[in-house]
């Protein structure tokens, strides 16, 4: 639901993920569905309603924009259909509460996005976590540094509305790599601000035209975790260039670091106390090309075996709580506890292979 751009890389994975079957393609637009699934040889295009009365469907991938996440997701949930939707699972905690209490009615479970934590890289990582070549974690540098979607982007007002920006457009990805990897949240703080209240199309058909800011555009948010360490996560739309990282973790036993987690593969590289250089570490895991959907197929295979999933809607909710709470901390000035509790999810199996995720 929902035929954005987005969409095409969630459909060309779909079609090859087991036990995944992709028969419509819906969106408020009937033109927008009809391209889509003309496009991705569909069997059915299908308005929001018609798609949420077809009975064959079981599970919604829900691709519309942010700001519509929790309504649409209520709405795919009391049709009686599990849920897979993009991150953010949504713009406040209140929203995600409601969802979730509505899945437990319903007994149906919803996933979320991000799943590039199950791409090759970030799997790689976390299983040289569990085997200790870092030691103890002790803490992490984060950085996701850039000037604006407004640069890229035709029509960025939306990034720039209550709801949105750069903590909730990206830090999704930040926050699931971290629980992946070290489990989850149990309080931040932050300071946050809006350095323009005022922005600039640059180029487009839309040239010269004035955005107003309405959310935070550069966030520096400190994350404390329940098993110990404490990381630093900054997310701007106020930077031009930078040499910073995207993840570097440090341990009691060397660094490691970490790719973008809005990618399933990049380079990993490890240094400890008795090494002169970088050692690159490479990752032979499956899914390290862009595999956005396997999160699905997981969901999928656990809706027939009745195991967790692992891009689950417990996780985006902990997501939802830590943003928010970052903001809120800005503004109250101290610490703010994060009252969702997550597991990490259980890493990958070593039989898992691109088309397969097994029972």
């Amino acid at each position: 639901m929902g035929c954005g751009v987005i969409s095409g890389i969630y459909i060309e994975n779909m079609l090859k993920y087991k036990p995944l079957d992709v028969i419509a393609c819906g969106d408020l637009d009937i033109n927008r569905a009809r391209a889509a699934a003309e496009r991705h040889g569909i069997a059915k295009a299908q308005t929001v309603e018609q798609m949420l009365d077809d009975s064959e469907i079981e599970i919604v991938v829900d691709l519309t924009v942010p700001n519509a996440h929790a309504v649409v997701n209520d709405q795919i949930l009391a049709a009686g259909k599990h849920v897979y939707t993009e991150k953010p699972f949504a713009t406040v905690k209140a929203s995600a509460k409601r969802t979730m209490d509505l899945a437990k009615e319903m007994g149906l479970l919803i996933g979320c996005a991000p799943d590039s934590f199950l791409g090759a890289a970030h799997q790689t990582c976390r299983q040289l976590i569990d085997e200790g070549l870092i030691g103890i974690p002790l803490g992490a540098h984060s950085f996701m540094l850039g000037h604006g979607p407004e640069h890229w982007v035709p029509l960025p007002h939306a990034y720039y509305q209550k709801g949105t920006g750069p903590l909730l457009d990206m830090a999704p990805y930040y926050i699931s790599a971290f629980v992946n990897l070290l489990g989850p949240i149990r309080r931040v703080t932050s300071s946050a601000r809006i350095t323009r209240p005022e922005r600039v199309i640059p180029s487009g058909p839309r040239k010269g035209e004035v955005i107003k800011v309405e959310t935070p555009t550069h966030v520096v948010a400190i994350l404390d975790f329940e098993s110990g360490p404490v990381c630093q996560l900054t997310t701007s739309s106020d930077i031009w260039e930078h040499r910073l990282p995207y993840i570097e973790l440090y341990g009691s036993e060397g660094t490691l670091i970490i790719p973008d987690p809005n990618q399933y593969d990049g380079p990993i590289e490890f240094r400890g106390p008795n090494s002169s250089e970088w050692r690159p570490i490479k990752s032979d895991l499956p899914f390290g090309v862009n595999s956005r959907g396997v999160g699905i197929m997981d969901m999928a295979y656990a809706i027939r075996t009745g195991r967790p999933h692992r891009a689950s809607g417990a996780l985006g909710f902990h997501a939802v709580e830590v943003m928010e709470s970052i903001l809120d901390a800005s503004e109250l000035g101290r610490h703010v506890d994060i009252e969702s509790h997550v597991s990490r999810p259980e890493p990958l199996p070593a039989s898992a292979t691109e088309l397969d995720l097994g029972s």
